[in-house]
């Protein structure tokens, strides 16, 4: 168990406190991922890892469905995952799927290099069915990620100008697209807009609630407090768009939108006196939207 139990038993304006404080320490990531303190997701867990990326590819329409273990309908594709968090274990999946090509992008280098996790993950999935010619006995990480025909990169949304054009089949995101710094978000929308090719798809699943227990206490705060590089860089800092804005994001820069899931609050988690303006005049309908699957498509040349 966690030493710290960040989500269950400490009120938000603590959680707060607490993390402003520890961001201040200095230790390593994986000190604190042990902590519970701060963590870039559950990506380390081999089914998953496998969950998450079957359940994109399902919403995207793109397994193989006479299959008995998980595949790509057409093999060969190149995918890109945004926010693989604590590991590259989509590096593996996506390459047994049939995947040819994976990208794995993130903030910073988060993802365990522990061999015996890695070791782990290839007899679950031996045992699931899904095959692993590829793998020839690596002994380190970066050889897991050469024999899965993997990039890891670690500079953010900057990390797609390594990308080519139109280089990308599919591309997904779990609880991801809320943490990306909100003046980095039309960036983010341009440069996917470039990688995928035309009749590519990306699908993101969007968690709106607050990330500090589950409410919208994150909306009490002004921009200039919120957007901070001391609130930004603390551990729980999401850049607060909205249900509409995240759709006309994506729709601006291009891309044909698609909402086939969204999940509401029955009533306002956090009262609107206790809002910010920018967020307390928001219609009910934009602020009960708790979370969102957000499925994009390239329109192809104009």
């Amino acid at each position: 168990m966690a030493l710290i139990d960040m989500k269950r038993h400490v009120p938000w304006w603590l959680k707060i406190s607490l993390k402003l404080m520890l961001s201040k320490a200095p230790l390593p990531y994986s000190l604190w991922a042990k902590l519970g303190a701060f963590r870039h997701g559950d990506m380390n867990q081999p089914q998953r890892a496998l969950d998450s990326l079957s359940i994109h590819a399902t919403t995207a329409d793109i397994l193989d469905q006479q299959s008995a273990a998980p595949s790509f309908a057409q093999p060969g594709i190149n995918v890109l995952e945004l926010g693989p968090g604590d590991s590259a274990f989509t590096a593996v999946i996506a390459k047994a799927m049939g995947a040819n090509k994976a990208w794995l992008v993130d903030a910073g280098a988060f993802a365990v290099t522990d061999m015996h996790a890695y070791q782990a993950l290839f007899a679950f999935l031996r045992k699931r069915g899904l095959p692993l010619s590829n793998i020839q006995n690596p002994e380190s990480f970066s050889e897991v990620l050469s024999q899965c025909n993997a990039t890891y990169l670690t500079d953010g949304v900057r990390s797609l100008a390594h990308l080519n054009d139109q280089s990308v089949d599919f591309c997904f995101s779990n609880a991801v697209l809320e943490h990306i710094p909100k003046n980095d978000m039309p960036l983010l929308a341009r440069e996917l807009l470039r990688v995928i090719r035309p009749g590519g798809i990306c699908v993101h699943r969007i968690d709106l609630q607050d990330h500090l227990g589950g409410r919208l206490n994150n909306l009490r705060f002004s921009e200039a407090i919120w957007e901070s590089g001391l609130f930004r860089n603390a551990g729980f800092y999401t850049n607060r768009l909205r249900f509409g804005e995240m759709v006309a994001l994506f729709e601006q820069a291009g891309f044909i939108c698609k909402v086939p899931r969204a999940v509401y609050w029955d009533e306002l988690p956090t009262p609107r006196s206790s809002m910010n303006a920018l967020f307390s005049s928001l219609p009910d309908e934009d602020l009960r939207v708790k979370g969102f699957d957000l499925v994009l498509t390239h329109r192809g040349p104009h």
